[in-house]
Protein backbone atom coordinates (compact mmCIF):
# COMPACT_ATOMS: atom_id res chain seq x y z
CA UNK A 1 0.00 0.00 0.00
CA UNK A 2 1.36 3.41 -0.97
CA UNK A 3 0.15 6.82 0.10
CA UNK A 4 0.66 10.06 -1.80
CA UNK A 5 -0.06 13.30 0.04
CA UNK A 6 -0.48 16.64 -1.67
CA UNK A 7 -2.01 20.06 -1.26
CA UNK A 8 0.47 21.80 0.99
CA UNK A 9 1.68 25.30 0.37
CA UNK A 10 2.18 28.77 1.73
CA UNK A 11 -0.90 30.48 3.11
CA UNK A 12 -1.70 33.38 5.39
CA UNK A 13 -3.11 33.14 8.89
CA UNK A 14 -6.86 32.70 8.73
CA UNK A 15 -6.81 30.96 5.36
CA UNK A 16 -8.04 27.47 4.62
CA UNK A 17 -6.28 24.60 2.93
CA UNK A 18 -7.27 21.09 1.96
CA UNK A 19 -4.75 18.29 1.88
CA UNK A 20 -5.33 15.11 -0.09
CA UNK A 21 -3.94 11.64 0.35
CA UNK A 22 -4.38 9.03 -2.35
CA UNK A 23 -4.16 5.49 -1.04
CA UNK A 24 -3.13 2.80 -3.50
CA UNK A 25 -5.12 0.05 -1.88
CA UNK A 26 -7.81 -1.96 -3.61
CA UNK A 27 -10.30 -0.17 -1.40
CA UNK A 28 -10.22 2.18 1.55
CA UNK A 29 -12.70 -0.01 3.35
CA UNK A 30 -11.04 -1.69 6.24
CA UNK A 31 -8.35 0.95 6.63
CA UNK A 32 -8.00 3.46 9.40
CA UNK A 33 -6.54 6.59 7.83
CA UNK A 34 -4.90 9.27 9.87
CA UNK A 35 -3.05 12.54 9.64
CA UNK A 36 -0.01 13.55 11.65
CA UNK A 37 2.21 16.59 11.50
CA UNK A 38 5.73 17.49 12.44
CA UNK A 39 6.86 21.04 13.01
CA UNK A 40 10.54 21.99 12.80
CA UNK A 41 12.39 20.80 15.87
CA UNK A 42 9.37 19.03 17.29
CA UNK A 43 8.12 15.48 17.47
CA UNK A 44 5.47 14.14 15.14
CA UNK A 45 2.04 14.74 16.58
CA UNK A 46 -1.42 13.34 16.01
CA UNK A 47 -3.81 15.52 14.02
CA UNK A 48 -6.78 13.24 13.52
CA UNK A 49 -7.92 9.95 12.11
CA UNK A 50 -10.85 8.25 10.51
CA UNK A 51 -11.38 4.91 12.19
CA UNK A 52 -12.21 2.09 9.80
CA UNK A 53 -15.56 1.81 11.52
CA UNK A 54 -16.42 5.31 10.34
CA UNK A 55 -15.90 7.61 13.31
CA UNK A 56 -13.41 10.46 13.16
CA UNK A 57 -11.23 11.63 16.01
CA UNK A 58 -9.11 14.75 16.37
CA UNK A 59 -6.46 16.16 18.62
CA UNK A 60 -8.24 18.26 21.22
CA UNK A 61 -6.41 21.41 20.19
CA UNK A 62 -7.58 21.06 16.58
CA UNK A 63 -11.23 20.21 17.07
CA UNK A 64 -13.50 22.58 15.22
CA UNK A 65 -10.85 23.74 12.75
CA UNK A 66 -9.73 20.51 11.07
CA UNK A 67 -11.98 17.97 9.39
CA UNK A 68 -11.15 14.58 7.90
CA UNK A 69 -13.23 13.14 5.11
CA UNK A 70 -12.79 10.60 2.39
CA UNK A 71 -13.97 9.77 -1.11
CA UNK A 72 -13.98 6.01 -1.32
CA UNK A 73 -14.54 6.10 -5.09
CA UNK A 74 -11.22 7.90 -5.45
CA UNK A 75 -9.41 6.09 -2.64
CA UNK A 76 -8.62 9.54 -1.30
CA UNK A 77 -8.61 10.94 2.21
CA UNK A 78 -8.82 14.67 2.84
CA UNK A 79 -7.79 16.98 5.64
CA UNK A 80 -9.67 20.26 5.55
CA UNK A 81 -7.91 22.91 7.61
CA UNK A 82 -9.66 26.16 8.42
CA UNK A 83 -8.63 29.30 10.28
CA UNK A 84 -5.00 28.35 9.94
CA UNK A 85 -2.51 29.74 12.42
CA UNK A 86 1.28 30.15 12.19
CA UNK A 87 1.62 27.34 14.73
CA UNK A 88 -0.01 24.98 12.23
CA UNK A 89 3.15 25.23 10.13
CA UNK A 90 4.48 21.71 9.73
CA UNK A 91 4.99 18.81 7.38
CA UNK A 92 1.73 16.91 7.27
CA UNK A 93 1.74 13.16 6.81
CA UNK A 94 -1.06 10.77 6.00
CA UNK A 95 -0.97 7.26 7.35
CA UNK A 96 -3.03 4.11 7.04
CA UNK A 97 -3.44 0.87 8.87
CA UNK A 98 -5.57 -2.19 8.34
CA UNK A 99 -4.83 -3.70 11.72
CA UNK A 100 -4.54 -0.83 14.18
CA UNK A 101 -6.48 -1.26 17.38
CA UNK A 102 -8.85 1.40 18.57
CA UNK A 103 -6.88 2.43 21.64
CA UNK A 104 -3.81 3.22 19.54
CA UNK A 105 -5.25 5.39 16.78
CA UNK A 106 -3.37 8.43 18.07
CA UNK A 107 0.02 6.71 18.09
CA UNK A 108 2.10 7.16 14.96
CA UNK A 109 4.01 3.90 15.33
CA UNK A 110 0.72 2.01 15.12
CA UNK A 111 0.31 2.88 11.44
CA UNK A 112 2.20 0.68 9.01
CA UNK A 113 1.75 2.75 5.84
CA UNK A 114 2.90 6.35 5.41
CA UNK A 115 2.90 9.02 2.76
CA UNK A 116 5.86 11.25 2.03
CA UNK A 117 4.52 14.37 3.71
CA UNK A 118 3.44 17.74 2.39
CA UNK A 119 4.63 21.05 3.79
CA UNK A 120 2.16 23.60 5.08
CA UNK A 121 3.51 27.04 5.93
CA UNK A 122 1.26 29.61 7.55
CA UNK A 123 2.51 33.17 7.60
CA UNK A 124 1.35 35.73 10.13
Amino acid sequence: VQLQASGGGLVQAGDSLRLSCVVSARTLSGYTTGWFRQAPGKEREFVGTRWRGGNTFYADSLKGRFTISRDITKNTVYLQMNSLKPEDTAVYYCAASSRIIYSQIGISSSYEHWGQGTLVTVSS
